[in-house]
């Protein structure tokens, strides 16, 4: 038990933060992040996925990454089984974002279904940068509120300008879902072993595109985080012999 306290109210003896400093944080994080739900929408629709389908997947799924996986291997002509298991393998992580968030927030279980629809990666980043409870259940909410309106938002206008358009293609639009994806991924990857698993990902990703069927590469390529840790392992355990 005092391990467990210990570790919920380890920020306890650093300095608090001001509500107003971490509202205007938080607020920064969903405006910068939910402008991209426009490039979602008109990735979505260039897709085949009607504005309907469009909007009900940002209103109920609602993690980016998945998201633009989802529409991105169904624009390649992936079937809908290995594009939901592309999405699936992505947002797998969002479990474990949420056994960190419950011991640190410590929600009524009331309150904990709703708050898990915002446990994603900008919410828990905002929430684990807070000094007490208080301010990251602030971060959390707020965060997680701008978020979800603005994406869902801009989504909406997003499907709603690609129908206007028509061709997505011809207006080189169908490159902004790969290309806001790559800039959701880019900032997380601080350590050799996540670079090295982003670049194995990307080799085994792209060298299978030509011979399997579309969708299928991402699945492949989510073995590279287990042979990366393999390699490591047997590393270490060479140099320590």
């Amino acid at each position: 038990m005092q391990e467990r306290n210990a570790v919920t109210d380890l920020r306890v003896g650093r300095d608090d933060k001001p509500d107003a400093a971490v509202v205007r944080d938080a607020l920064g994080v969903g405006v910068a992040v939910g402008l991209s739900g426009f490039a979602f929408g008109v990735t979505s629709a260039g897709s085949g996925l009607t504005l309907l389908q469009t909007c009900v997947l940002s209103l109920l799924v609602f993690t980016g990454a998945s998201q633009f996986a989802l529409v991105g291997a169904l624009a390649a002509g992936g079937s809908p089984f290995t594009a939901a298991a592309g999405a699936f393998f992505l947002g797998v992580r969002n479990a474990f974002y949420g056994l960190r968030l419950s011991q640190v927030l410590r929600l009524t279980r009331a309150m904990r279904p709703f708050a898990a629809q915002w446990v994603i990666d900008e919410t828990t980043v905002v929430a684990l940068a807070q000094p007490t409870r208080r301010s990251a259940r602030i971060g959390f909410v707020v965060t997680g509120l701008s978020l979800y309106v603005l994406w869902n938002l801009t989504t909406l206008l997003g499907a709603l300008g690609a129908e206007a358009i028509g061709d997505t293609a011809a207006w080189g639009l169908d490159a902004a879902g790969p290309a806001v994806f790559l800039a959701l991924l880019a900032p997380m990857l601080k350590s050799g072993t996540e670079r090295a698993v982003a670049a194995l990902a990307v080799v085994l990703g792209l060298g299978l595109l030509p011979v399997l069927p579309a969708g299928v590469p991402v699945l492949v390529a989510a073995l590279a985080a287990p042979v990366v840790l393999w390699a490591q392992g047997r590393r270490g355990r060479e140099e320590a012999r």
